[in-house]
């Protein structure tokens, strides 16, 4: 491939990450992170940034999606993962978030007092309505516009960065919650509600399909292409991330008690640009994420029919889309408050099934090695998510960094250090003569 196909690719794969939660995200943890925001950044780049790239890497490793990654795992439990990640990033949460922030950014900063949840249904059936009918003609009619759209949003956001390092619009906030005593972990937990790990898994199969196309089927090139495409696409979601940490981080007296980052990026354009700014952000969100929404719909829906043959591509677009818009009732605070548990109960999962994926060919057994690592990772990962959801847990208190909401981190290492282990003593291990 020439630099420029490079270069185009780095961009196109950036194009998919860039979303509703990358936008919402970032400003309001930098806002209660006030104070202590570089290391809630850094924590939130690991998993915002850099778990997302390593995904994309293992899936060109293994040289499929997730029902390839997870092939050595007892069968069928390969296809639960793959679809409890396509409900993840489908209907369940990412899909309604998108309309929710078209809302809050498109249409609630002119509404003012009268928004309620009246306008929030009315736009949301309208919204998700248009969805259903562009995702039915499988997101086509999008194509030229999302080309357009994903530039001319990066241009506003790098407009949006440099008036906020050089006229910053408020006062450094106070920290508060959790981002006092640790706001790295903090921060490295808030990076799970981009959804962008498991986006990754998606997207990764797209890209290799992409160079399939240009004539490149060695797995070797893929791979070298694949993170060369993926270190751009982090290039950019880094400095997108770093501009609205800073933004939400000098945000203090503009906002007592924002509820979620829209509100923030919204009221901070309009401070800063006014409402011909504001109009222009609206503008250009809104149609991002309808052409996300249309083409999380229609990956979504194309899944499912090929899993499943006789479900129809154009009934299972207009069940997701009506699952879609009424989930989304909810609101976005509220949305967000009930993902969170979930996705701290599976991005473990996720993590371990990226990282033994890069150790497959060192493990003696790597059927084995799978099965155990993922299943520590999510009995583990469980416990993180109860407790998330208010559960009273104190019985485990005992577990290591179970107050961090970290629990399933040492011991699905420890679980693969004793499967590499295996490699070095094999006379020791009663499954050698497998």
């Amino acid at each position: 491939m020439k630099t420029a196909d490079i270069i185009g690719l780095g961009f196109m794969t950036f194009a998919f990450f860039l979303g509703a939660g990358n936008i919402i995200f970032p400003p309001m943890a930098g806002f209660l992170a006030g104070e202590q925001m570089s290391w809630a950044m850094l924590g939130f780049l690991v998993t915002g940034v850099g778990l997302p790239l390593a995904t994309i890497i293992a899936v060109a490793r293994a040289g499929g999606g997730l029902l390839t990654m997870t092939e050595l795992l007892p069968k069928g439990v390969g296809i639960v993962i793959a679809v409890a990640a396509y409900l993840i990033i489908g209907p369940a949460f990412a899909t309604p978030r998108t309309g929710l922030v078209a809302y809050e950014m498109g249409l609630k900063p002119f509404l003012g007092a009268e928004a309620g949840q009246m306008s929030l249904t009315l736009f949301i059936v309208g919204y998700f309505g248009l969805s259903l009918v562009l995702s039915l003609n499988q997101g086509r009619l999008l194509d030229a516009i999302g080309k357009v759209l994903t530039p001319v949003l990066v241009l506003l956001l790098v407009v949006l960065a440099i008036a906020v390092l050089v006229a910053p619009q408020g006062s450094v906030p106070a920290a508060t919650g959790d981002y006092l005593a640790n706001p790295g972990v903090k921060g490295l937990l808030e990076g799970y509600n981009t959804m962008d790990t498991f986006g990754a898994l998606m997207f990764g199969m797209l890209i290799i399909d992409v160079l399939k196309q240009k004539g490149i089927s060695d797995s070797r090139l893929q791979t070298r292409y694949l993170v060369r495409a993926g270190l751009i696409a982090a290039a950019g979601l880094d400095f997108v991330y770093v501009s609205l940490f800073q933004l939400g981080a000098t945000a203090g007296g503009l906002l007592s008690a924002p509820s979620n980052g829209g509100e923030i990026v919204a009221l901070y354009v309009a401070k800063l640009f006014g409402p011909a700014g504001q109009f222009i952000l609206a503008g250009i969100v809104s149609l991002a994420c309808l052409t996300t929404a249309v083409g999380l719909t229609s990956a979504c829906a194309d899944f499912f029919h090929t899993l499943w043959p006789r479900l129809s591509y154009k009934g299972l677009v207009i069940g997701m889309s009506l699952l879609c818009a009424l989930i989304a009732n909810v609101g976005l605070s509220a949305l967000i408050s009930l993902s969170i548990p979930v996705l701290v109960a599976i991005y473990p999962v996720a993590v371990a099934l990226v990282v033994v994926t890069f150790l497959k060919e060192h493990f003696t057994h790597p059927r084995l090695a799978f099965r155990l690592v993922l299943l520590v990772s999510m009995l583990f990962g469980a416990l993180d998510g109860l407790k998330t959801a208010g559960v009273d847990l104190q019985l485990f208190n005992f577990l290591p960094l179970f107050d961090l909401g970290l629990a399933w981190l040492l011991p699905t290492l420890l679980a693969m250090g004793l499967c590499l282990c295996w490699r070095m003593a094999p006379k020791l291990n009663p499954l050698s003569a497998e």
